[in-house]
């Protein structure tokens, strides 16, 4: 019993930790987002159609950083887990290919934003947001290693103190003959 005891804190610990380094990931996203979101304003004060697609990327960058958030930790449903998964995965994909496209075409993706800015300024803050998309293509990546790990931790959890509940209910069960019909009336998950 000592030693269940020791790994269920162990877990916790790790739990604690894992929890506490993806939210600092996610802060980090969600700055870089925003970063990028005001260097693309900064290029055209109204962006064209494709700076509207590169900010609404920023802002599904952002919405899935709040949201994962709240879905990793959580042992609810798996489908809002999965959601978080399916949509991390997709904008790491699409934050990866615009930085490419910013580092090899920089001039014919600055000619596409129709900015305002002299083309040597434009390219600089260009590439600065392209370095923005590159850290958040690698933090997409963290973020998905430590929701998959909160996930996991979450189940490990679950499973230990659904272990321990039965394990209790059974050794109150023999330990007194005449608690049994209380028992039947405890409101535990599975039923004596």
């Amino acid at each position: 019993m000592g030693m269940h005891t020791i790994t269920m804190g162990t877990v916790t610990d790790s739990h604690y930790h894992t929890h506490k380094v993806f939210l600092f990931c996610n802060y980090i996203l969600l700055g870089a987002a925003s970063s990028c979101i005001f260097l693309t304003l900064s290029l055209r004060l109204f962006p064209s159609i494709s700076g509207f697609f590169l900010i609404l990327l920023h802002i599904f960058t952002i919405a899935g950083a709040v949201f994962g958030c709240a879905a990793a930790g959580s042992s609810g449903p798996s489908r809002w887990y999965a959601a978080h998964m399916v949509a991390t995965v997709l904008t790491a994909i699409f934050q990866g290919s615009v930085s490419v496209l910013i580092f090899t075409r920089t001039g014919d993706f600055l000619g596409q934003l129709k900015s305002y800015v002299r083309e040597d300024d434009g390219a600089v803050i260009l590439k600065l947001a392209g370095g923005l998309c590159v850290l958040i293509f690698c933090l997409e990546w963290v973020v998905l290693t430590l929701a998959f790990f909160l996930k996991y931790y979450a189940y490990v959890e679950s499973d230990n103190v659904g272990a321990n509940s039965h394990a209790m209910r059974k050794s109150s069960k023999v330990g007194v003959v005449g608690q049994e019909e209380d028992l039947k009336n405890w409101p535990w998950p599975f039923q004596v």
